[in-house]
């Protein structure tokens, strides 16, 4: 699924629909309201989408062991999905984002609660690494550097989200997994 995910990246940003699937806060509130989901697929320059792959490969080989393919799509469609939403709901100053690390830290954060779960004390420091630097980039942003390499602003406010919506989908999946046990259990 990940290599599906990277050719649809790779396809988008050479196709160049940013036109038609970028986040635009405008034309979603026109009711454009699959942007909400498409920005995260689009990039905006090589080493924006090169970083941005770089990143998913390396979560993945993270944390292969917690994804089948059907999981893995539903992890990454809702984060992708709660991406946009919270982005929209929580941000109206946010006018356009396109750029998969958002979910990204979603996945990052999902990931290590996974670590946590299953007794990995790694887990523990990959959560607050991931949430000192998302702080320190709510108090003073992000590098100039990669500002600089991927030719746009980097939307810090969507790394926020990000960590937000892997913790709510985390949760989300653990009580349906709770729930589900309590249920097979009874009709045992």
């Amino acid at each position: 699924m990940i290599a599906v995910i990277s050719l649809i990246a790779i396809a988008l940003y050479f196709v160049n629909l940013e036109s038609l699937l970028a986040y635009r806060r405008d034309d979603i509130g026109l009711g454009e309201y699959w942007r909400l989901f498409t920005g995260n697929l689009l990039h905006t320059n090589n080493w924006h989408l090169v970083m941005n792959l770089a990143g998913l490969w390396v979560i993945m080989l993270l944390h292969q062991q917690y994804y089948r393919s059907v999981s893995f799509t539903f992890i990454f469609v809702a984060l992708c999905w709660l991406q946009g939403i919270g982005l929209y709901l929580f941000y109206p100053g946010l006018l356009g984002y396109v750029g998969l690390s958002g979910m990204l830290h979603g996945l990052f954060t999902y990931g290590a609660l996974k670590d946590i779960s299953v007794g990995m004390r790694s887990g523990y420091l990959l959560l607050i690494g991931v949430i000192v630097k998302v702080g320190y980039e709510q108090w003073f942003g992000a590098s100039e550097q990669v500002t600089e390499m991927i030719g746009a602003r980097v939307a810090t406010e969507a790394h926020l989200i990000g960590v937000i919506t892997g913790i709510i989908v985390f949760t989300c999946v653990k009580l349906y997994q709770t729930f589900s046990n309590k249920a097979h259990k009874k009709a045992e």
